[in-house]
Formats: C-alpha cells, sequence, structure tokens
C-alpha cells in the first residue's frame, strides 16, 4: 500500500468537505444533473478515445498508484552481486538454484542458464522494458485524458445551467436549480481532474519511471555476470543507478 497516495487522496477531499460544512450542508453541494454531464459524459468522452477493453482496464492500472510497490535498488543490486559471485563459482548453471522473485530478472536469469548469447538477452529484455513503458503510457494516458475532460464537461454543464436559467427568467423557482447546475458542474469537473485524475496520472508516470530503472538496473547486471565480470566491479557499477546520498552512505560503510 502507498501512504502518500492514500493519505494525499483522503487529506485532500478531507479538507475540501471540512470547508463545504463550515459553509453550510453537504446537500448543498449535491446535484444529480451536474454528475450526470461531469462524470457520466466525461468517463463516456474518454472512452472515446480509447478500446473498450483498454477503457474498462483503467481501474486495474489505477490501483497500481495505492497498492504497486516498486523494488528497493540496493536490494535488486545485492542479489544481482550475489548471483554474479554464484555464476563464478558455478558457471551459469548455478543460478538455476537461487530464489529470484522479481518476474523480469528471473526471465533473463532463465536466458542466461540456458545459454542465450549477450544479444539475444538484450534485445528480449529490451523490447520487454519498451513494451511494459508502453502499457504504462496507455494508463497514464487514460488518466490524463480524464483529467482534461472533466474541467470541459464542467464548462459544458456551466453552460447548460446558464441557458436554463435565462431561458426561465420569469419563474423565479427555476431559476435556483439552473444556477446549481451552472456552479457545481464546474466545481465536479474541478475535483475530479485536480484530485483525482491528475494526481493518478502522474503517481502512475512515477510507477513507471521507478521500474524502468529497476529494470534497466537488472538488464545491466545480468549482461555483466553474462560477460564474467567480477561482483565488485559489478556492484560498483549498479550503484550508479542510486541516488548520491545512497552512494555515499554505501562507500561509508
Amino acid at each position: 500500500m502507498d501512504l502518500a497516495t492514500l493519505i494525499g487522496l483522503i487529506g485532500s477531499f478531507a479538507f475540501v468537505v471540512m470547508a463545504m460544512l463550515l459553509g453550510g450542508t453537504l446537500s448543498m453541494f449535491a446535484d444529480a444533473p451536474s454528475a450526470l454531464i461531469v462524470i457520466g459524459g466525461g468517463l463516456f468522452v474518454v472512452l472515446m478515445k480509447y478500446t473498450l477493453g483498454q477503457f474498462l482496464g483503467a481501474a486495474k492500472i489505477a490501483g497500481k498508484a495505492f497498492m504497486f510497490k516498486a523494488d528497493d535498488p540496493e536490494d535488486l543490486i545485492a542479489k544481482i552481486v550475489e548471483m554474479a559471485d554464484a555464476a563464478r563459482k558455478g558457471g551459469f548453471l548455478a543460478l538455476e538454484e537461487m530464489e529470484v522473485t522479481n518476474s523480469f530478472m528471473k526471465k533473463g536469469v532463465d536466458m542466461l542458464v540456458d545459454g542465450h548469447d549477450a544479444d539475444v538477452v538484450n534485445m528480449t529484455l529490451q523490447k520487454d522494458i519498451s513494451l511494459t513503458e508502453e502499457r504504462h503510457d496507455m494508463g497514464i494516458g487514460i488518466f490524463s485524458n480524464l483529467g482534461d475532460v472533466a474541467p470541459a464537461m464542467g464548462m459544458i454543464g456551466t453552460l447548460v445551467g446558464l441557458v436554463a436559467m435565462l431561458s426561465n427568467m420569469d419563474d423565479p423557482k427555476a431559476i435556483g436549480p439552473a444556477m446549481a447546475v451552472a456552479l457545481l458542474t464546474t466545481l465536479y469537473g474541478a475535483i475530479i481532474a485536480n484530485m483525482i485524475a491528475i494526481p493518478i496520472a502522474d503517481k502512475l508516470a512515477l510507477r513507471k519511471d521507478q521500474e524502468k530503472m529497476n529494470r534497466r538496473l537488472i538488464l545491466d547486471g545480468l549482461l555483466a555476470i553474462q560477460n564474467g565480470q567480477n561482483p565488485r566491479v559489478i556492484d560498483g557499477y549498479l550503484k550508479n543507478y542510486l541516488n548520491e546520498k545512497k552512494r555515499k552512505l554505501d562507500e561509508a560503510e
């Protein structure tokens, strides 16, 4: 569970709800026509931009913003150095007996054990990285588009409300509901875009960068093992993937 995502989502909504309660009751901010225009209309506009399967998979993709946890690069480096030491002592077949939990690393280790040459290993794993990045980009695109569409649908709802209001100026009872639609659609659009869709898209982009870096680290480590590099050399080389502060802490130890 990513606490930052969960706390940020709950905290932002909590402050908005508290502000609403200080100004009156929550029922003042509930309006079915506004929700239909922004939520229903916005989702169907986004659906037009993707296939049905991609759109329906958006909920699962969003789950990565809350549940996905990237491997610690230091743990990956330690595992690769351990494998490099085992390979130097017992050959690539010794890697077959090692427990590897990372699926991408496991795929690369299996290729080393099977005796594929470096070009094949590099090409296959690079393709895996590229396709994974494309899948991430698709998920990011869905929520980025929702972040763009929601305020636009809010503006459409505002125009609908204003037209309804101006068409019924002679009926004072109709002015209030029409004005509510005009204002609340803008509010709903801003909330969906800035408190849900865009933050999720940004968190998914962060996840993509983390996973890409880890996979490139693993690829470099596996190719170094295949080339027979000394485990200490591999350790020093891969630590370039760590931020400067962590590198200095490791050097101090």
